[in-house]
């Protein structure tokens, strides 16, 4: 087997390989070169080649989100590295794991003028679970830099005898770094950033290895439920008539049913799921902004809660958020592992488990429900709210209202679902979805910038079919995540084309002017037609109801190529559309 000479290449690739660290996305450069001919000539990982670092990046959040374990990063030195940050910020903010692997240049052309270099040390310090920069390996007894921490020798045997200590010392501390960044992404969920020095000749090959790490192994270790927090919980709990469990970003499949049917028999409880929370059951409220949105403020007191406990990653809900800052519940938990958020000003308790088992240990405590009318009183408006979003669906013109109502009924079961930013995921949280759906969409950050890189990582990784379902701005700021030879054939894109950000439209502010439509809304002619056609895409359109149901009856079929369906949506209407349902159903 071929590898590259340089020994803190063939350290990094073997500590991943020992570590199954397998997908490799690699963008081409020349300081990164020992790399990636160490990762493309092992037949164990499997690399991908995408050019656009930004696209990388969120190509491998997409395959690292869904088997919720590392891909790594592969770029050159300079300014490649700093494409990564959305995507590195995204990781972050969502717990998916990451492993940046970034070509640098030695420290003595640093700082000098040298072509593609800029300070890589700790570039994403505020957003990355552990930074370290390797050490330089000593090429040969006159590689020894002499200065006051390496004096001359003027023996030979003595200088050599030196130069081996300093090098043992180097791949040491390398080795260590290396293992604690990886062990690191893994058991805490999150990116990690190895900057790696190599002087040249940076092509140079082995056909064996001349190190062999020390591989420390990955320590997961479970923290038990004190017995103590979840009695005080159990406490509260019991004695609250009014029970808000809230739910953001979650896995599919990562709470038992069992406890969410203990869930659903308390009729002090109601249960608000999010688009992106994966959870569902017939007693829980999947429609927050539904509920929330038209609530007169005797309902919002009505509605207020005396306990509310929150898992999963951030909300999307900006109704909800509004509403529980307002009327704030007199305790808020929190259960997750790593982090919590006040995002209600309201913390009071963060238990450090899993949902899962904080509900196990709730749960097994009760031997009978308080009294209570909270969760009936709001299942009767769920009804009601359910009720009056039918009767304004048979009356809503074509329009985004009316285009998600069509699309998100027609995705086939069992598909992966990803959300684009802005309008599209905020429209989709407006309806009830297949429960065979898995949900995804980058909430980390809520950035528009990566979701078709995102998307297409997912269809890479993924044992389902993915659908692509995003606005126009996103999709076309992100193009460059079509430049791959990696989209599988039953992917799908649905382009939802408003002429602009029409989520600007929504909110407060001067419409219909020049300034709006130039600065807020960015109003555009653009299609994806021709970027489909140079990268290969089968494209359709739409522009009527009519057509859009007619389109829908082939889009899921088997196909030699990708396929991109593009609606195009009378973006004046649109906010007017949305702005009158919650006044109807309210």
């Amino acid at each position: 087997m071929i590898h590259p000479k340089i020994p803190n290449a063939q350290t990094v690739i073997q500590l991943c390989k020992a570590k199954k660290i397998k997908h490799i996305i690699i963008s081409p450069g020349s300081r990164s070169a020992p790399l990636t001919i160490g990762f493309t000539n092992d037949p164990y990982f499997k690399c991908y080649s995408i050019v656009d670092e930004r696209c990388a990046a969120f190509f491998a959040l997409g395959i690292a989100q869904q088997l919720q374990y590392p891909a790594a990063l592969v770029c050159t030195s300079g300014s490649a590295l700093l494409n990564y940050y959305p995507a590195i910020a995204e990781a972050f903010y969502s717990d998916i794991p990451l492993i940046v692997l970034s070509a640098d240049r030695p420290k003595h052309l640093i700082g000098i003028g040298d072509g593609q270099t800029i300070n890589q040390n700790d570039v994403f310090a505020n957003h990355i679970l552990y930074s370290t920069s390797l050490k330089l390996d000593i090429k040969d007894e006159k590689n020894i830099p002499e200065n006051e921490d390496f004096p001359i020798f003027k023996n030979l045997e003595d200088r050599l005898e030196r130069f081996l200590g300093f090098q043992k010392d180097i791949q040491t501390f390398n080795e260590e770094e290396i293992n604690i960044a990886i062990n690191q992404a893994v058991a805490r969920k999150g990116p990690v950033h190895i900057n790696i020095p190599f002087d040249e000749p940076l092509y140079e090959r082995d056909t064996k290895l001349s190190v062999t790490p020390k591989v420390s192994d990955i320590s997961i270790k479970p923290k038990p439920l004190d017995n103590y927090i979840i009695q005080e919980c159990f406490d509260t709990w019991n004695a609250s008539a009014k029970k808000m469990v809230l739910v953001g970003v979650n896995q599919p499949n990562e709470i038992g049913k069992k406890w969410l049917n203990e869930l659903s028999k308390d009729d002090s409880v109601i249960v608000l799921t999010e688009t992106t929370s994966n959870l569902h059951h017939d007693s829980f409220f999947p429609n927050i902004d539904q509920l929330v949105g038209p609530l007169s403020v005797d309902e919002q007191k009505a509605l207020q809660p005396d306990v509310l406990v929150t898992f999963g990653g951030l909300i999307i809900s900006k109704k909800i958020k509004s509403f529980l800052r307002k009327y704030q519940p007199k305790a808020h938990w929190h259960i997750d592992e790593k982090n919590a958020l006040d995002t209600f000003f309201c913390l009071s308790n963060h238990i450090k488990t899993t949902p899962h088992q904080f509900l196990e240990g709730l749960l097994t405590r009760i031997t009978h429900h308080v009294k209570s009318d909270y969760h009936t009183m709001w299942e009767q408006v769920k009804q009601q709210r359910l009720e009056k979003h039918e009767l304004y669906l048979k009356q809503v013109p074509f329009s985004d209202f009316k285009v998600f109502e069509i699309l998100l009924q027609a995705i086939p079961n069992h598909y992966i679902l990803q959300v684009g930013n802005s309008s599209a995921i905020r429209y989709t949280q407006l309806f009830q979805l297949n429960r065979t759906l898995d949900v995804y969409c980058n909430r980390g950050t809520s950035g528009i910038d990566g979701s078709t890189s995102t998307a297409i990582g997912c269809a890479v990784a993924a044992t389902k079919p993915t659908v692509l379902l995003t606005g126009d701005l996103s999709f076309l700021y992100d193009s460059n995540g079509l430049w791959n030879n990696y989209i599988p054939k039953n992917f799908r894109i649905i382009v939802v084309n408003n002429g602009g950000g029409g989520i600007f439209r929504i909110l407060p502010g001067h419409k219909n002017t020049e300034n709006f439509d130039l600065f807020f809304e960015t109003k555009h002619n653009l299609t994806a037609k021709h970027l489909c056609k140079m990268y290969g895409l089968e494209y359709s359109s739409a522009d009527t109801e009519l057509q859009l149901k007619s389109k829908m009856k082939s889009f899921y079929m088997e196909s030699e190529a990708p396929k991109l369906l593009e609606i195009f949506t009378p973006s004046i209407v649109n906010d007017e559309q949305l702005l009158n349902y919650f006044d109807f159903i309210s």
